[in-house]
């Protein structure tokens, strides 16, 4: 404990950011830890000394950027000045940002690394998990302000939302949007039918 005190918190986040980007330019099975030193502009050293490994480094790249992203959406989510269908479009804006930013990228190649890894993939459970329990919270103001969501509980509403919203992630990453199919443009629609609601 005492040595993480030690540690200077501009390198790891200097590291991490190298670590996106090489991510985003390599893939997950491309990226090296000498090209992210590399890059970073710090000795491969401080990448261990750092977080040990690999690994390591991007667990915490996944936690350091999920947390910028779930505080983001936290404070959308608590702005009481804007409609639920506001809040739903300011949503889709913000995964184009996350696109640009790399996050995207970076989640979806730690999903994938977790299907071979039960390390990653408890970091990776534990973090969607806390889109989808934000979402469910979401779903429970729509549940209250339109007098309810038909057949589905807000968990479920959160579970569909967040697969959604990944899928739409992948596809795009796949370059789908590229072969005319309308993976955010359908997402967009979702806050149509909001608007719907909300005018009843």
């Amino acid at each position: 404990m005492a040595r993480a005190l030690t540690k200077k918190p501009e390198t790891s986040t200097t590291l991490l950011e190298a670590a996106k980007k090489v991510l985003r330019q390599n893939g997950y099975s491309g990226l090296s830890t000498r090209d992210v030193a590399t890059a970073a502009g710090v000795p491969l050293s401080q990448i261990h000394y750092h977080f040990g490994s690999k690994q390591g480094m991007m667990l915490a790249l996944f936690e350091y950027l999920n947390e910028q992203l779930l505080d983001r959406q936290d404070a959308l989510f608590g702005d009481t000045a804007l409609k639920l269908s506001e809040q739903w479009d300011r949503a889709c804006a913000y995964l184009d940002d996350d696109i640009a930013s790399g996050y995207v990228r970076v989640l979806q190649e730690l999903i994938a690394a977790s299907w071979a890894d039960p390390a990653v993939a408890n970091v990776i459970r534990a973090g969607l998990m806390e889109w989808v329990k934000l979402i469910a919270g979401l779903a429970r103001k729509a549940e209250r302000e339109f007098g309810g969501l038909g057949p589905f509980s807000p968990e479920e509403v959160g579970v569909l939302i967040a697969n959604a919203f990944i899928g739409a992630e992948s596809l795009y990453l796949l370059g789908l949007e590229k072969k005319d199919a309308p993976v955010r443009q359908a997402l967009r629609r979702i806050g149509d039918l909001i608007r719907i609601a909300e005018s009843r």
